[in-house]
């Protein structure tokens, strides 16, 4: 199915829950955050997370500087 992850097309498999596309992408499952279609998915729900085709993914990863 197709969905959209920070702003790109991607293709993953039907019925793709939010930590099977994180490991698609090959992202790790700390220091980030995840919004689905605008709502904030909690780490603990990653696994039980269904996505659905034509979702709209933001994955924002932790940087640390100064």
């Amino acid at each position: 199915m197709k969905i959209d992850v920070n702003g790109a097309p991607r293709e993953v498999a039907d019925g793709a829950t939010v930590a099977e596309v994180l490991a698609a992408l090959r992202l790790p499952a700390a220091g980030i955050a995840v919004a689905l279609d605008g709502e904030v998915v909690p780490r603990a729900e990653h696994a039980a997370t269904p996505v659905a085709e034509g979702a709209v993914l933001e994955v924002l990863t932790a940087v640390q500087g100064g």
